[in-house]
């Protein structure tokens, strides 16, 4: 694994004027050229635009004109999210030649802070799976062990940070596509509340379901990206005014007064059994950590109504006209959802809002639930292209902890917690009630400082 400063180490160094931002971003420009052929992390890399992006940054810094600790930091894009001038692909032969006029509200964000973008990493195609082998560009490979998956649908994002080809990457997230393949990649990936991060101007999978946030290599990396990104865009409707904490400085609050819950029936169930022992490790590691560890109950929906009628609902006219520019496998996926009636629709749509507002209810007896990130290990990228039917069933098997999550708009982090005898990462899921990532932090905080798995 890389050895990169954390971001907050990093800025300190570039504010003191003892390493430049060009020689940052050189740096990861030439990991990107000299890793991006066997992980194909990144479908566009924009080596010129970053280096003048870093020469800007150098000069603010140089003048006194330093905007944070994203200042001349190089970070990574989901290649679906907008970028002015830049091409804009989904991993799709649709949209290959896509080029927006304008940046994506969190990329509008990002610039303000000063950051370096250095291009735009491969994904499974229209984010449509938790893979990253359905890609116009090829697959995404597992900087651990190119062998296996780095996970979707924010596969190369994960593998851009891992590798460290970035400081960090902004990736989107409808059943797990952010903290999936952080979790198979060893690196962190945090999904905030439904409504706190923009998705304005990110090609939609669910519009009811689909979150934005950060992928990095700690977790206070991923606080200072969630802290420039996070906030309330009025352009965009799913959007919430809601006051955003100081995540980083959350960080020093520690967790001993925090009560953690655990929902053992589902999210423990059917554990790949290292998976299983690094799990009960980290929580033994968590109940010295915390004021009150307790199990808990929550009921838990699998219904996938909802993510299929949105995603036709978006996709049915390129599916209509061009439906060969489609991977076969996103084509099934996106036709999935054809024959739904709008009186389904709205009726899966209501009962998603019900289970929104009554997963409130678990937060009056504990501040955070704690999961396994993932079931299993990253599999084996052989073993799912000998069978092509497969795919679908191992990546829902994949999603099955991180989903619901989804479905209830709670803001879920996941961090490394120990690794497989042969060397793959396995994941912690943290999740807190809406609008507390800062609590969802300090514990992933208090728990990476104890146990030292990170990707840094």
């Amino acid at each position: 694994m890389p050895t990169l400063e954390t971001i907050i180490e990093l800025a300190a160094r570039l504010r003191r004027k003892d390493v430049s931002p060009l020689e940052v971003t050189r740096d990861c420009l030439d990991r990107i050229e000299k890793l991006n052929p066997t992980l194909n992390a990144f479908i566009t890399v924009t080596a010129e635009s970053a280096l003048a992006e870093a020469r800007a940054a150098e000069a603010e810094i140089s003048r006194g004109q330093w905007r944070g600790p994203l200042h001349g930091i190089p970070i990574a894009l989901k290649d679906l999210i907008d970028t002015a001038g830049t091409r804009t692909t989904a991993a799709s032969a649709l949209f290959q030649d896509r080029v927006p006029a304008e940046d994506a509200e969190v990329v509008q964000r990002l610039r303000r802070a000063g950051a370096v973008i250095l291009g735009k990493n491969n994904l499974h195609e229209f984010a449509y799976g938790g893979s990253s082998l359905v890609s116009f560009f090829g697959d995404v490979h597992n900087p651990l062990n190119a062998s296996h998956i780095a996970g979707g649908s924010s596969g190369g994002s994960a593998a851009a940070v891992a590798a460290g080809l970035c400081y960090a990457a902004i990736g989107t997230d409808t059943a797990g596509s952010i903290r999936e393949p952080a979790a198979l990649c060893g690196c962190v990936g945090i999904k905030p509340t439904y409504g706190r991060v923009s998705a304005r101007g990110v090609i939609p999978l669910s519009w009811s379901l689909d979150h934005v946030g950060p992928l990095a290599a700690t977790v206070s990396d991923a606080a200072v990206v969630l802290q420039a990104i996070a906030g309330y865009d009025a352009l965009d409707v799913g959007s919430t005014d809601v006051p955003v904490a100081d995540y980083v400085s959350a960080l020093r609050d520690g967790a001993k007064k925090l009560r953690v819950g655990i929902p053992r029936a589902y999210f423990y169930d059917e554990l790949d059994c290292e998976v299983g022992a690094a799990v009960e490790q980290a929580l033994g590691v968590i109940g010295t950590l915390v004021a009150d560890v307790r199990d808990v109950q929550i009921e838990v929906t699998t219904d996938r109504t909802v993510q299929a009628a949105e995603s036709y609902a978006y996709h049915a006219d390129h599916v209509a006209r061009t439906p060969e520019l489609c991977q076969p496998e996103t084509l099934r996926r996106i036709r999935s959802g054809a024959n739904i009636s709008a009186a389904e629709y709205i009726q899966r749509r209501r009962e998603l809002d019900q289970a929104r507002r009554c997963i409130q209810n678990i937060f009056a007896e504990v501040d955070l639930l704690v999961t396994p990130t993932m079931p299993i290990p990253a599999p084996a990228i052989a073993d799912l292209k000998k069978d092509p039917d497969a795919l679908r069933p191992a990546e829902l098997r994949l999603l099955r902890n991180t989903r619901p999550f989804n479905v209830w708009g709670l803001p879920a982090i996941s961090v490394p917690c120990g690794f497989t005898k042969s060397g793959l990462p396995i994941g912690l899921q943290i999740a807190g009630a809406h609008w507390r990532e800062d609590l969802v932090l300090r514990l992933a905080y208090a728990y990476e400082q104890a146990v030292n798995f990170s990707a840094k």
